[in-house]
This record gives C-alpha cells, structure tokens and sequence, in this order.
C-alpha cells in the first residue's frame, strides 16, 4: 500500500507527525481519528520519479494549480465566502451529493478565482480526499477556522449543521463589521471635506491678501493670529512634500514596528488604552473571541485546539498573549473561567458567564450569549461615539474657517483706520 505522511494534533492541542500505510487519504484520516488524533495535513510520501500526491491520483496537480494562481487573482471576501457557505449547507441539507453541490456552486460563482478553487476542492474530493482536506490545500481562502469546523462536522456526521454554523458566523462578523463601517463613513468625510477647505484656504486664498497686506500696510506689523495664519500658509505651500514624506516614512516604520512581536504587542495595548476608542476595541474584540470559540465548541471541536484557532482569529497581540496563558492553564487542567479572569484583560462578566456554562455544561452557549451581548454593546457604543463624533467635527470644521478669517478680517479694520 502507498505510504503517506501525516500532521496531526491529538486532544491536549499536541502536534504529531509521522508516517502511515494507507489505500488513499480518506483512510489516513479515518485511521488518525480512531487514534484520537485532528488530522492537518495528510500527503503522500515522495518516491523517486514519482510526483507528491495528496490524495492518490490527480488531486495535486489541481491544488497546485490553484495554489500557482492565487497570488495573482483578486481574493475570495468575507462575504462570498458566506454566500458560498450557505448555500452549500442548503444544498447538503436538500439531499444533494457533496460533489454535485460543489459543482452548482462552481457554475453560478462570478469571481472566476474562487470558481477555479471550487472546482479544484470538487476534484479532490472525487480522488479521495475529505472536504476539509481539500479546503486546507486553499489556505489563503479557507483558514484553520473553516478547515477544523468542516473536519468536526465530517466526524459528527453533521456537516450540513456544522456548515450552517459556520455560515452564520461569518454572517455575524460581516454584520459587526458594517455596523463599524457604516457609522464611521460620515465623520471620515466630514473630516476629509474639512481638510480640503483648510488646504485650500492656507494654498490659495491666504497667499493673496499677504501680498495685499503687504502693499497697504507699508510694513507696519501684522497682528499675532494673522501671523501665525501666514506663517501656517506658508509651511503648506513649501513644506508639504517635506511632510507628506515624512508621514510616509512614519507609517512605515510603525507598519514594519507593528510586524514585530513586541511592537504589535504595544501597539494592540496602546489602542486598548485609548479614551473613547479602546472600550469599543476591546468589546469587539471579545465578542469575536467568544463568538469563534463557542461556534468550535458548538461544532465539536476540542477545548484546546478551540483555543489554538480563536488565538490567530483575535486580531489583538495583547487578547492573543492572554488566549495563549489560558491555552497553556487549561492544559494543564484549570478550567477557563479562573485562567481568563485572571487575564485581568477581558470584563469581569465575560469570565462570570463562562463559569456558569462550565458549571452547567453549556459553555457553547453560554459563550454565543456573550457574544450577542457584546454585538449589541457595540452597536450601542458605535452609534454613540458617531452621534459625539459628527457636532465635533462640525465645531472643528467651523473653528478652523473662523479662525482663518478673523485672522484675514484684523489687518483690513487696521488698512480702513489707516486709510480714514
């Protein structure tokens, strides 16, 4: 039989690997499951003059034509990715094989890219592979989210439940996401409106009454506010590239700064600290965590690999250090409750409503509740902060321009008095 090296992660969140003899890839699977081990990756051992198969037969070279083709083609969104979701749980729960689903939903999909990787999942599965197999040969697509849900719902035999609960998820995190976006869109425009009104008056029309100025006044002083406004025109007319180049060279900095270990592990920190800013990043944040951990628990998958997949999913260095010492704590045998409380990062009822599902065997529940109630907080919080943001904004906007033209109107009272 052909041999075929695997990766898998057995139930304390352990990674193993090694070798195992097998007819395809479906039965390594099988095999490592009955072992009480997660398959991640199962290919077949290389032989001379012969190419690596995944799954016995023509599957390789379909994934690695996806694989060659991905850096180049737009990237599947959140939202097609949802859309794809749904309707293949639709299409299961009707009674329709997993291959033939694939294949309608290949048919109908635009974005040409992910109907490739459709098709690529498709053959995998027609040679032997599992659906969550074929899904991680597509990592830049399908991330170890997608992958160990669809590979809970194939061992609980509920794949088209599992699929929906995935779908749902996204939808959810889609919902949350525009709610954010939405409520900013009109502060961000009024902000960019001000700053063109600003640039514009500073470039064009202060320029103008400082030659006027000049002329008039015959070099009697100009008052401390119209010089601090000539002096600002000035510095945009002939010091903005200077600037703007600057701002370049600190964004990157900070961006190869945030790349790094310590530095996004600040960062992150620094944004949970902020005034207004960081309570709304920091319930985000957890009802992202909770959300992704109980729809895992809800699926099957273990506590600690549960853990393992809501750290990447965080999306904060300083939430991803704590997930990682509650990771380590449970291990050890600790229950999640004590470990997160004792965090000190995430809200005390966070930690009090985990308990209670610990207690009651319902911590997958229990932990989508959490989640709703943070969504909602946001929402609160989100419309809150952009009904403040707009009058500010306003103000500012209004501060500015008068400003300017108090400034422009004093030396015209002093040209007039001079004059009369």
């Amino acid at each position: 039989m052909p041999l075929f090296t695997y990766s898998a992660m057995d139930g304390r969140g352990q990674v193993k690997s090694g070798s195992i003899e097998a007819t395809d890839a479906r039965q390594v699977a099988g095999l490592l499951r009955d072992q009480g081990l997660y398959p991640t990756g199962v290919a077949a051992a290389a032989t001379p003059g012969s190419p690596t198969t995944g799954g016995g037969g023509s599957a390789a070279p379909s994934s690695t034509r996806s694989r060659l083709r991905l850096p180049f083609v737009r990237p599947v969104g959140t939202k097609e990715l949802a859309v794809f979701t749904r309707q293949l749980a639709t299409l299961l729960r009707a009674g329709l094989p997993l291959v033939r689903g694939l294949a309608v939903l290949a048919r109908q999909e635009r974005n040409r890219a992910f109907c490739r990787i459709i098709e690529s999942v498709a053959e995998a599965i027609k040679a032997g592979a599992t659906l969550s197999e074929a899904l991680g040969r597509h990592p830049r697509v399908f991330d170890r989210l997608d992958v160990n849900l669809v590979k809970a719902g194939e061992a609980s035999g509920a794949l088209d439940a599992v699929l929906d609960r995935l779908a749902q998820f996204k939808e959810k995190s889609l919902q949350l996401n525009g709610r954010i976006i939405a409520a900013l869109v009109y502060p961000v425009i009024v902000l960019a409106v001000a700053l063109l009104i600003l640039s514009g008056l500073l470039v064009f029309v202060v320029p103008k009454f400082d030659q006027i100025f000049a002329d008039l006044l015959k070099g009697a002083p100009l008052p401390p506010l119209t010089r601090f406004v000539m002096a600002a025109s000035d510095a945009a007319r002939h010091h903005a590239g200077v600037a703007a180049a600057l701002g370049v060279v600190l964004g990157f900095v900070c961006r190869s700064v945030g790349r790094t270990a310590r530095g996004a592990f600040a960062f992150d920190s620094l944004k949970l600290r902020l005034p207004v800013f960081g309570e709304l990043i920091l319930k985000a944040a957890v009802a992202r965590f909770t959300r992704t951990l109980g729809t895992l628990l809800a699926s099957g998958v273990p506590i600690l690999p549960a853990l393992q997949i809501t750290r990447e999913a965080c999306g904060n260095a300083r939430l991803t250090r704590a997930i990682t010492v509650i990771h380590d704590r449970v291990k050890e045998g600790a229950a999640v409750a004590p470990t997160l409380e004792a965090a000190a990062v995430f809200p005390p009822m966070v930690a009090g409503m985990i308990e209670v599902g610990e207690q009651t065997g319902r911590l997958p529940e229990m932990l989508n509740k959490v989640a709703e109630i943070y969504e909602e907080e946001v929402d609160r919080a989100v419309a809150g902060l952009s009904s403040l943001i707009e009058p500010i904004l306003i103000l500012f906007l209004a501060l500015v321009v008068g400003t300017i033209v108090i400034a422009l109107f004093l030396p015209i009272v002093r040209i007039v008095q001079v004059l009369s």
